[in-house]
């Protein structure tokens, strides 16, 4: 297990989730975050990505909930617009304890560390889940990220689907907050059924 600093980390606010094995592509832009990712690349270290309840994602005052995953940086590069880009790994779940501002407007905190899930098969009942994500990681943006998904785990096709699935946002939340893998398979495949009309 990776172990995972406690005290003090940068927190980004995003109107999105991501979940252990995770990629998503950031673009920064402020300051603050600028700062954030040369401290994060100086120090070895990664930040945790938290879902906002209130506010922009630009927004210097903002809310957000205590349930987040603390990521690693796995590429940066200069994009054409100007701007940083930054493609983040998700490694384990967190809460976050307390958090406070700084002077800058980077939000930073304490974290505890979420019991990692237990790695089981899918079930048969959930057979047609591990097909619904294959077809999503054809997307040509989902597959730019380059990530090894093993459709066997039922923790890795949860944790895909509730990212790449069109949820609202707290259902997303409710859904990363599950610990149980197969729990959470199950009320995936009722909102699938849900979505298609059936």
């Amino acid at each position: 297990m990776i172990s995972i600093p406690d005290h003090g980390i940068p927190l980004f606010p995003l109107n999105s989730v991501i979940l252990p094995r995770g990629r998503i592509p950031l673009q920064l832009f402020e300051p603050r975050y600028i700062d954030m990712l040369s401290r994060c690349l100086k120090a070895c270290h990664g930040f945790v990505v938290v879902l906002l309840r209130e506010g922009e994602e630009t927004g210097r005052h903002v809310h957000f909930h205590d349930l987040g995953t603390y990521v690693h940086i796995v590429d940066f590069q200069q994009l054409n617009t100007g701007l940083l880009g930054i493609t983040v790994e998700g490694e384990a779940k967190v809460q976050v304890i307390r958090h406070w501002q700084q002077p800058d407007g980077l939000y930073v905190g304490d974290l505890q560390r979420l019991a990692e899930e237990t790695r089981s098969e899918v079930p048969e009942q959930f057979g047609e889940l591990p097909s619904v994500l294959h077809s999503l990681c054809r997307h040509p943006v989902v597959r730019e990220l380059d990530m090894d998904v093993d459709y066997d785990d039922a923790r890795e096709v949860g944790w895909r689907l509730v990212e790449l699935l069109p949820l609202d946002k707290q259902e997303k939340l409710r859904l990363m907050a599950l610990q149980d893998p197969l729990e959470r398979l199950g009320r995936l495949q009722a909102l699938i059924t849900t979505l298609e009309g059936g």
